[in-house]
């Protein structure tokens, strides 16, 4: 089921750090979860550093500077024109862009047993322009909309009728299980309520494509399949938009979800 990457954990916690909520240590146990060591190879032209380490240096930055990025192929929101760090995010549907250095992208991979996230200069270009990063109020609206048109997903899907796992699936989602992790202190409730709601709306698409549901005819299921491409894409500027609220002016206040 969609869910939370690891980008996003990086993007709340180490702006946590910056906004002086927690520790660089805490912070890093909660970008890392159930993942083995992270590692962070070419900040500052430095070798591998471990997360306390990093996020100890990020927290001499004046204040909330992580951002969000979850781009996909044909859609590059937030990202720089082309670049090694457009290629990788692109690659991995996610990176970190931070206000230091002038620009820095991190670039979660998994190698082995450790997550390595690589430092990529941002490089501004007049190649490629990119769609702006949303910010909360309006994603939020755009997300309403397609909440109410994917309502209707879920009738014609049936799942529990051919599919028990499906079924389940559909249980844990009205019950909230499929939500994830939530975001770091400091946050406002607008952006909590709003990456719950995005985290659902990923989950209903993912259930809706899993087959052709109602379609006959090869025709038919091209059109559902593409009917979905602006409801996930709703529902992912939604969830960047929420990881970046606290960069919004007026948004960064005490958090109330701990």
């Amino acid at each position: 089921m969609a869910g939370p990457v690891r980008s996003a954990r990086f993007v709340a916690w180490s702006n946590a750090v910056l906004a002086g909520q927690v520790s660089p240590d805490l912070a890093a146990a909660r970008i890392v979860g159930a993942d083995g060591a992270h590692r962070v190879d070419g900040l500052g032209g430095l070798a591998r550093q471990t997360l306390p380490v990093v996020l100890a240096r990020l927290s001499a930055l004046p204040g909330p500077a992580a951002r969000l990025v979850l781009p996909v192929p044909g859609d590059p929101v937030g990202l720089p024109g082309p670049s090694t760090l457009t290629t990788a995010a692109l690659a991995a549907g996610e990176a970190v862009l931070i206000a230091a250095d002038g620009g820095i992208g991190l670039v979660p991979v998994e190698t082995g047993e450790v997550v390595v996230w690589t430092a990529h200069p941002v490089v501004d270009t007049p190649v490629l322009v990119t769609a702006p990063l949303p910010a909360l109020a309006e994603a939020d609206q755009r997300l309403a909309v397609a909440l109410r048109e994917a309502t209707e997903l879920l009738s014609v899907l049936d799942v529990a009728r051919w599919d028990p796992d499906s079924a389940e699936a559909v249980e844990a989602l009205r019950r909230g299980r499929l939500d994830g992790d939530g975001l770091a202190p400091g946050y406002p409730n607008r952006a909590h309520e709003v990456l719950a709601r995005a985290r659902r709306l990923r989950a209903v698409i993912e259930l809706a494509g899993r087959d052709d549901g109602a379609a006959v005819t090869a025709g038919e299921a091209a059109a559902r399949r593409a009917a979905l491409v602006p409801l996930d894409r709703a529902a992912r500027y939604a969830e960047m938009a929420a990881f970046n609220a606290v960069l919004e002016p007026g948004n960064a206040t005490p958090d109330r979800h701990r």
